[in-house]
């Protein structure tokens, strides 16, 4: 368990670096996402992919037990312990599947993946696939549309966050190409102790309400400041944060990023900047821990998995830690995985079977959440036992039903391959507006004709692709 912890740890320190580092050193940005109901951060319109039969919160397997087969499945987290629990718990209810787990490095396996994808040939039964790396596969037919009549993947859709059915999606929101699984909201982790030793509010909810508002927000960052502290890892988060929740594209790839309330949030950034409350560096890196372990950066915001990773890296500030919202009204997606079918698998049943049982059932929900992976379906953050979970090192605080309140708030948004094109592009145009205090309004659309000129031609053929 210790050496999937440690996996889990390194593999989303590595997700959170390539998809989020902005040219300066990087922004907080999780490979996210976004339903919300603030003034910072609307409801979208987007369309919702239609279950094949009316959803039902009840909703249970049909498959014959004794169904036979082979599946060959792809994965990024190594881990032999992990991989024969839960080989036993799916043969206890398949006991005639033979599951055949490989491990395939996180590079490796999204490279290989498309590769055989692009081939027609090769790829395995069942592959885990990252939020990031996903769009990847999101056009051409390579993937099973689970919504199809042979999986009826449908009735489990209102089990799940709108959000996290639809970030698997199709770009138009016809098919379903993964399987949701986990989901990871991001929230606001800090030192209770340090905020109540300076006077600041330090219960969950009562700091969650007050950071709401821009004003009280730099009003706690300017007294921690004053006392050699900081409130933030990266001096542009706040307008990456919008952007996580908005996405790059909508269902018809028309660009999103250009609102008022972008302007406003890019300010935002630009007061973060200009009140120095940010080092521009993570909490995890060499000088990073050491400003933790003084006590010098007692708040930042990521994903669940937040909690895992400080007890991991500052075991000794145990009980110290709570949990609450995002500043500004947001309500982001930091990360998540997939299951998903390749089309050329010549053992769909047997896959689908798997699948199935993986994402939804509470033999496999109680393997999963021992690696702080954080469960969307209501038929298990509805249980007794998951509600009550207490988390020791954020001095007992309830997190698991904290998280599943936030994952319900996360607004639907669209992934295209452009996103990871149209990233450091973004990124260029932000931290210019920073450093050259260039007006926001102007920053946000040079930005965009900047990045439409550049990807014209990439779009222009996925497009080209999404009507065929």
């Amino acid at each position: 368990m210790k050496k999937l912890a440690s996996t889990f740890i390194f593999m989303l320190a590595l997700i959170m670096l390539v998809s989020a580092c902005s040219s300066g050193g990087g922004t907080n940005k999780g490979a996210t996402n976004a339903p919300a109901n603030t003034d910072g951060n609307k409801a979208t319109t987007e369309p919702v992919a239609e279950a094949t039969e009316p959803a039902d919160e009840t909703a249970k397997s049909t498959i014959d037990p004794s169904i036979s087969g082979e599946v060959t499945f792809w994965t990024f987290l190594d881990n032999k312990e992990k991989d024969a629990a839960l080989q036993k718990a799916f043969n206890e209810v398949y006991p005639n599947i033979k599951l055949k787990t490989i491990f395939v490095p996180f590079g490796d396996l999204h490279d290989k993946l498309q590769t055989t994808l692009a081939a027609g040939k090769g790829a395995p039964d069942v592959a885990l696939v990252e939020q990031g790396q996903f769009p990847r596969y999101s056009t051409g037919n390579v993937l099973e549309d689970l919504l199809q009549p042979q999986y009826d993947a449908g009735k489990y859709q209102s089990l799940v966050s709108e959000y996290n059915w639809n970030r698997w999606s199709s770009i138009d929101g016809t098919k379903l190409l993964g399987m949701p699984w986990d989901v990871t909201p991001a929230v606001t982790y800090y030192r209770a102790d340090i905020f109540e030793e300076l006077g600041l509010p330090s219960d969950p909810a009562e700091l969650g309400e007050y950071i709401q508002e821009p004003e009280n927000f730099f009003t706690l960052a300017q007294t921690l400041k004053a006392n050699g502290k900081y409130s933030m890892e990266w001096r542009d988060s706040p307008v990456h944060w919008l952007g996580d929740s908005y996405g790059y594209y909508d269902s018809e790839m028309n660009w999103v990023r250009n609102t008022d309330e972008f302007v406003k949030f890019l300010d935002i950034s630009k007061q973060v900047n200009q009140l120095k409350i940010a080092p521009h560096d993570s909490i995890y890196s060499d000088k990073g821990k050491q400003r933790v372990k003084k006590g010098e950066s007692p708040m930042y915001v990521a994903g669940t998995y937040g909690a895992r990773d400080l007890e991991a890296n500052f075991p000794d500030q145990k009980g110290k830690w709570r949990a609450t919202t995002m500043p500004f009204g947001l309500n982001v997606g930091m990360g998540g995985s997939t299951f998903v079918i390749p089309a050329q698998s010549s053992n769909k049943d047997a896959a689908w079977a798997f699948v199935e049982f993986i994402t939804t059932t509470e033999a496999a929900w109680k393997l999963w959440i021992e690696q702080s992976v954080q469960p969307d379906y209501k038929n298990i953050t509805s249980q007794g036992w998951y509600l009550a979970h207490t988390n020791p090192y954020l001095g007992d605080q309830e997190d698991y039903k904290f998280y599943d309140e936030l994952a319900g708030l996360l607004p639907v948004r669209r992934y295209t391959r452009l996103d990871g094109m149209a990233w450091p592009l973004w990124v260029e145009g932000v931290l210019a507006a920073l450093d050259k205090n260039i007006d926001s309004k102007t920053a946000i659309q040079q930005t965009q004709e900047n990045i439409e000129n550049k990807l014209k031609a990439e779009k222009d053929k996925l497009i080209k692709e999404l009507q065929q």
